[in-house]
């Protein structure tokens, strides 16, 4: 038996906890995936329903993370990392405010979702409003993955 046989048995073995706790990372700034342990799961009959709603609920939550980093960090994001002065936070909050927030349908876009949902929290995009756009464009994504395996998975080769 090798790690790469265990690695997959154990999660197999915590599926919905393993499903659960990497998409709560990948909605993070850290650079992971969290689709291939949807699939992993359905291939192996997990319950799609099932499967699907943890994986939405752990990456939203992963999302809201990135958000509050940029609601409680704006300051020192504005001002030492990105040196933004006041008047053009001000301009980028009011546009963002009337058009960008639809954008967080978009978070679970590789590379600019974890950014969109930072930029949510800068712009102090309300956390209901957040949660929503950001749930419902992860749960489209995460259905049309398991759409896909399970069809494929039923029909025949």
């Amino acid at each position: 038996m090798n790690l790469e046989t265990t690695m997959d048995e154990w999660l197999l073995a915590n599926g919905y906890i393993a499903l659960f706790i990497l998409s709560f990372l990948a909605a993070t700034l850290l650079p992971l995936g969290s689709e291939w342990m949807l699939v992993l799961l359905l291939v192996n009959q997990h319950d799609p329903a099932a499967s699907v709603v943890v994986a939405t609920l752990g990456n939203s939550l992963g999302a809201l993370t990135t958000y509050l980093l940029g609601l409680w960090g704006g300051p020192l994001l504005w001002q030492r990392l990105l040196r933004i002065d006041d008047s053009q936070r001000q301009k980028a909050e009011r546009i963002y405010t009337r058009f960008g927030s639809w954008s967080l349908l978009f978070a679970w876009i590789p590379i600019i979702g974890d950014p969109l949902c930072l930029v949510g929290g800068l712009f102090k995009v309300g956390w209901a409003r957040f949660l929503i756009l950001v749930s419902l464009g992860k749960a489209a994504r995460y259905l049309a993955i398991a759409a896909t395996v399970v069809n494929f998975g039923s029909s025949p080769v």
